[in-house]
């Protein structure tokens, strides 16, 4: 797997199939945690503001095909012809196979009563999946260290942050160094209020359509504040294969 380079930020030309069998292998060879963040175009813009977080997206271990956005600047950029691998769904992947290989699974984030709610719920779905600890994402720093004993003592090979970005990743390039038994992390972002039921995912069709993120817009005008950089987005790819263009023909 050659990672593609897209203006600022990187993305992992793999389908679900492919980064489940990344999720398996790390979880039977892995010796660490290996991060697993979502790649769209957002991240393109507040990532290289930040150093830490540019490094720590840099140096991910799977850089998902989150956002339509990526999936259509792959094709521009180098004729790849991904296919969209959401965060949002892929967290199920994941609980689906650790109920089946016996996998602790260890959930951090969001409000205590979304956090509840939301891991009763992926337990009721996936028969024989062990959840072994969680914890709302309202820890002070002072209470970290205790928080990261519990992940310890819960033995959870899985680790999932829903902290919302770029929260999330500052924590995995904190205190990765401090989990001694994960060996996949994955950020999450809002889910669990999706999981939990506060937060509706948009209808088959939209999705089908690769619409999710007008979707979400119509839903939250909020966020317009985030989005708006898409349209930024898409000149600047087209600018980088017509520069691309030219080098070839010059």
């Amino acid at each position: 797997m050659h990672r593609l380079s897209i203006l600022n930020i990187w993305v992992d030309p793999v389908t679900k199939e492919e980064a489940l069998e990344k999720v398996k292998y790390y979880l039977e060879y892995g010796t660490r945690p290996h991060s697993i963040f979502a790649s769209n175009p957002e991240k393109n813009f507040s990532a290289p503001k930040d150093s830490l977080l540019y490094g720590t997206y840099k140096n991910a271990d799977l850089l998902l095909p989150d956002g339509i956005g990526m999936v259509l600047a792959a094709r521009i950029l180098y004729g790849a012809r991904l296919a969209r691998v959401p965060g949002s769904e892929f967290i199920f992947d994941i609980c689906e196979l650790a109920a089946k290989e016996g996998s602790k699974i260890f959930v951090y984030g969001a409000k205590e009563e979304v956090n509840r709610a939301a891991t009763e719920t992926l337990k009721r779905r996936y028969a024989g999946l062990e959840i072994s600890g969680r914890s709302n994402g309202y820890v002070k720093d002072e209470e970290m260290p205790d928080l990261i004993n519990r992940i310890n003592k819960s033995e959870a090979e899985i680790l999932f942050l829903a902290l919302g970005s770029p929260k999330q990743e500052k924590w995995f390039a904190a205190y990765k160094h401090a989990l001694k038994n994960v060996k996949i992390c994955q950020g999450i972002g809002g889910t669990l209020d999706t999981i939990a039921g506060n937060v509706k995912r948009a209808p088959k069709i939209w999705l089908n359509l690769s619409l999710e993120w007008l979707y979400r817009l119509i839903s939250e005008p909020k966020r317009i504040k985030r989005q708006k950089v898409l349209p930024i987005f898409v000149i600047m790819i087209l600018i980088a294969k017509m520069k691309s263009f030219f080098k070839v023909h010059k």
